[in-house]
């Protein structure tokens, strides 16, 4: 997402017309179309613009005010970031019962090194709420017993905290097209495979069952479609042949934090980006680490590779 275009996003139930309605409202009123994606998944429609606002022929709150008056007439949730909306960044952090990512996370922002404000901490169990009242932090828990989410109870939440970007610290639940689609391209999550390895629960066990030399961890954005969006940042380990499923999660767990705050700042900062399920970072990107550090280059070989042998090559004549 370019930072000086407007967003806009479309969340209801499917019908026919809607875009039609939406993008004639804009043409009317002078508004640029840079970018237009929609989908429908268990029959709820989203559909995502990104707009040029420099020419419009109206000022940005009478643009809101019939967005969302078009939005109540098409019974539509019509929601518009224009670019000074994204200034002050909030982030929603979403839990289970593991603290190490909302640990990293805190000591993060503690320390003036995260670049936006953790606005709210949201849990489908009750086990983390000491850690975010140490840091002053409001704690809602949405789940119930068995830690199923109340999903309209979390949206009330993300707007009433008005998150720009959701982070999945080691959140168990599949997030529905509900919440997923009001916030594309804006929930972090961490797994703990390198995706697409080992995809859904159970990834440590999954890898230790399949005997892998090399397991890791995956923080990347959130679609419809489980463990499948596009990657942000990756990290490896070895795993030893004595390794029992408690050492992998040893080894693996502070790579979870460091690659999530990794794809984090990635973020915040504006240098990733998405296009067709595909994440590009800027020309900047040197100064993060999206897989293995540089040092393994020194160690890696650096041939053969398909071509004339190089003992081919030095013969007489060639």
């Amino acid at each position: 997402m370019t930072t000086d275009l407007t967003e806009i996003t479309v969340i209801g139930d499917d019908d026919t017309g809607l875009v039609a309605r939406v993008t004639t409202l804009l043409f009317e009123r002078g508004v640029n179309i840079e970018d237009i994606d929609q989908a429908v998944r268990d029959d709820v429609f989203r559909m995502y613009l990104a707009v040029d606002t420099a020419g419009m022929v109206c000022t940005e709150a009478t643009l809101r005010r019939d967005l969302e008056a078009l939005g109540d007439d098409l019974g539509q949730d019509v929601q518009v970031r224009f670019p000074a909306d994204r200034e002050t960044q909030q982030i929603a952090v979403l839990v289970t019962r593991e603290s190490h990512c909302l640990e990293a996370l805190f000591e993060a922002w503690a320390n003036d090194r995260l670049g936006a404000d953790i606005g709210v901490v949201i849990g489908n169990h009750d086990d983390l709420r000491p850690l975010a009242e140490h840091y002053d932090v409001p704690f809602h828990d949405v789940g119930t017993d068995r830690g199923v989410q109340n999903e309209d109870e979390l949206l009330a939440l993300l707007a009433e905290y008005d998150a720009d970007l959701i982070v999945l610290a080691r959140y168990m639940r599949i997030l529905g097209p509900n919440v997923v689609f009001r916030y594309e391209d804006r929930i972090i999550n961490i797994h703990p495979s390198l995706l697409p390895a080992f995809p859904g629960a159970e990834a440590y066990r999954q890898a230790l069952e399949e005997g892998v030399r090399v397991a890791g961890v995956t923080a990347h954005y959130v679609t419809t479609d489980l463990d499948q969006g596009p990657v942000i940042t990756q990290r490896a380990f070895d795993v030893p042949d004595d390794a029992d499923l408690e050492a992998i999660k040893r080894r693996g767990q502070p790579l979870e934090a460091e690659a999530l705050l990794e794809a984090v700042r990635l973020h915040l900062n504006g240098d990733v980006s998405v296009h067709r399920g595909r994440t590009t970072v800027r020309d900047d990107g040197d100064d993060y680490q999206l897989g293995l550090p540089a040092e393994i280059e020194s160690v890696a070989p650096d041939r053969p590779v398909d071509g004339i042998g190089t003992a081919v090559a030095d013969e007489p004549g060639r």
